[in-house]
């Protein structure tokens, strides 16, 4: 029986110029990988390299002679009028800036009623600001208020505040 493939696996090394004799292994696993390379190159308009030529592919694109040139966009690189780039389109995986305007509105509006509905409202916004966890009972006990009656007075507070923010 003849050997079907009496030439073994073999690569061709361009800076050599000259086939090298590898593995059936690494032939394969090297042959699958440069395939999907040149095919998705040549998919995006980036390669011209023939089916006669495929052996020429080694991944190298920026040395091959086969590589279409201009078809590669830096993110940063100007379009147009050269005043806006694809980076700059990129949406923001962050709120909006309308949104942040917004909630700035909003709590600058709900901190005026807290001013207006209580008259020691900057004490207790400043003490909520230094621990966030600090309870209404540890607040009264501050601002040496009846605990029960101070829990009331945020909890209408609260819903005014639900009110008028929508939430």
């Amino acid at each position: 029986m003849k050997n079907v493939d009496s030439k073994g696996y073999r690569i061709y090394s361009k800076s050599l110029h000259q086939w090298v004799k590898v593995p059936k292994r690494y032939y394969e696993q090297y042959d699958k990988e440069r395939t999907n390379f040149r095919k998705r190159k040549q998919y995006h308009g980036q390669c011209y390299n023939t089916r006669k030529k495929w052996w020429l592919c080694d991944m190298m694109c920026e040395d091959c002679e086969y590589r279409r040139a201009g078809n590669e966009l830096s993110l940063d690189a100007p379009r147009g009028d050269g005043s806006i780039t694809i980076l700059d389109q990129q949406e923001n995986k962050g709120p909006r800036m309308e949104e942040i305007i917004i909630d700035r509105i909003i709590l600058d509006s709900l901190i005026k009623r807290f001013q207006e509905l209580d008259s020691e409202a900057d004490t207790i916004l400043a003490l909520w600001q230094e621990d966030p966890t600090r309870s209404d009972r540890a607040i009264a006990k501050k601002l040496k208020r009846p605990q029960r009656t101070f829990a009331g007075q945020m909890k209408r507070y609260r819903n005014d505040f639900r009110k008028i923010s929508d939430y």
